[in-house]
């Protein structure tokens, strides 16, 4: 996959609105030395690039009920059905990430629960009807480092090779 070339400027924008999304672009146009339709057009551009993929708002799943969080590995007894498989992941709405991985499983999934309880009824009534071989749950008991790739450095230097 290519890396997308920014600048300076493109990193600069990038590092203010990753640190607040609700920031106005005068703001950022002033704290960068452009105008504010620089960097509105450089925010269209970083958008159509693909490199934003928007701006969101966290809800913290524990203050909403959901105090049980799963990593789960998924071996299908099918791997030919990947893409139906993940359709159906899709339509499970405490699925939350779902990976194709290397290793022992052919998929890697994140889950939300309010409890145990209710994570035995997903794995149960949910997951295992779409054709899996076998699981492996691990029940995270508290997140230690949650973040975002910093937007730091993103531009290579001359002593840097890119990948």
């Amino acid at each position: 996959m290519a890396t997308q070339k920014i600048d300076k400027l493109d990193e600069q924008i990038l590092k203010l609105i990753a640190e607040d999304a609700r920031i106005a672009f005068l703001e950022v146009a002033r704290a960068c030395n452009v105008s504010g339709a620089a960097i509105h057009q450089r925010i269209q551009k970083l958008t159509s690039m693909g490199i934003l993929k928007g701006s969101q708002f966290v809800i913290d799943p524990e203050k909403m009920g959901y105090e049980t969080c799963a990593f789960i590995g998924l071996n299908l007894k099918n791997p030919g059905s990947f893409d139906e498989v993940v359709e159906k992941l899709r339509e499970i709405p405490e699925v939350v990430e779902c990976h194709y991985t290397t290793g022992d499983y052919d998929l890697f999934i994140k889950i939300y629960a309010r409890n145990n309880h209710h994570l035995l009824n997903i794995i149960h009534d949910k997951l295992q009807p779409l054709g899996l071989a076998r699981s492996e749950s691990i029940i995270s008991f508290h997140s230690a480092i949650e973040r975002r790739l910093p937007v730091t450095h993103l531009i290579p230097n001359n002593n840097e090779q890119e990948l």
